[in-house]
């Protein structure tokens, strides 16, 4: 009896964490789907996800509001949005070297950022987060209950933004546009298409999702801006999207891979496990390398994507 209810209890902490840690990496995921279908690939998420982080903890710690903290962190990812779509798709600069050079602008511009906010204020300064919001009568159902129907309101809505997100882009004409762009964009364009704005969008899009996610981190599972706050979440997003193959429900799974990956070495050093928390901590980096060594996903990948284009 003891040690069915200790493994019920394992598991169930288990899988709700899993829930719990998939939800900013899908939620980055999902804009970056965007942005690659319309033929852009966005490095500078992990960088914008850092911006998002910290004016979501601003605007919180000061006001007090969570969703002028969510706020915030979707107008960060907006401006950073407007200059990396600029460096992208204006410019055409190479996307890769834009986004790396973005994400350690990001780092260098946060830790400063922070610290003129701080002024002299010691120690670290904790913002409100969302509460636990469970669903009546589901929540109460045992073993899923637990897992599914007792988290805070981002764990709801990123799932509804999955849907939405597969909706859009399979079954509108927004959606079909932009995949038009980036398999194929001089034939979008000769179909009277704007692929500039169609990349401008996904950019865009990818941008906000990424600055929601890091103020999803910040005001849902820390309460408190660091430097290390992301961790590579966006480079786990990167190849979440290569996991999923460009589709928002493969993508769903993907995220919660990843989630349970990191999820297994917090439950395991709760009950005490001998596995070394380090080797289990390694593996969704494992997996990111794998998904973005192009092993996993490859065939599906927008034929444009990465690749300029200008009118003639």
């Amino acid at each position: 009896m003891d040690v069915d209810f200790a493994l019920t209890a394992f598991l169930t902490g288990w899988l709700a964490a899993t829930v719990r840690l998939a939800g900013p990496l899908l939620l980055a995921a999902l804009g970056e789907l965007f942005a690659e279908r319309a033929g852009v690939l966005n490095i500078g998420i992990e960088g914008v996800m850092l911006l998002g982080a910290l004016v979501a903890w601003w605007a919180a710690w000061s006001t007090g509001s969570l969703w002028l903290g969510m706020l915030g962190g979707m107008a960060a990812g907006l401006t950073a949005g407007g200059f990396l779509g600029f460096m992208y798709v204006t410019a055409q600069a190479s996307q890769v070297v834009v986004g790396v050079i973005f994400n350690i602008f990001a780092l260098g511009l946060a830790s400063y950022a922070y610290r003129l906010i701080l002024g002299g204020a010691s120690g670290a300064q904790t913002a409100v987060m969302f509460s636990v919001l469970p669903i009546p009568v589901l929540s109460e159902i045992p073993f899923l209950g637990p897992i599914l129907f007792r988290h805070t309101p981002l764990v709801y809505l990123t799932a509804l933004a999955a849907a939405v997100a597969w909706f859009v882009l399979r079954r509108t004409a927004f959606g079909l546009n932009l995949r038009a762009v980036g398999e194929n964009p001089r034939a979008a364009d000769t179909a009277g298409l704007d692929v500039t704005a169609y990349r401008y969008a996904g950019v865009l899009i990818s941008c906000v999702a990424a600055g929601a996610a890091g103020a999803y981190l910040v005001l849902a599972q820390v309460g408190q801006f660091r430097e290390t706050v992301v961790s590579g979440q966006g480079f786990i997003a990167l190849a979440i999207v290569i996991f999923g193959r460009w589709d928002p429900l493969r993508a769903t799974i993907a995220a919660l891979i990843f989630g349970a990956a990191d999820a297994l070495q917090l439950t395991l050093q709760i009950f005490t496990s001998g596995v070394p928390p380090q080797l289990l901590l390694a593996l969704p980096y494992l997996v990111t390398i794998l998904a973005m060594s192009g092993l996993i996903g490859k065939a599906d990948q927008p034929e444009s994507l990465m690749v300029p284009y200008s009118r003639e």
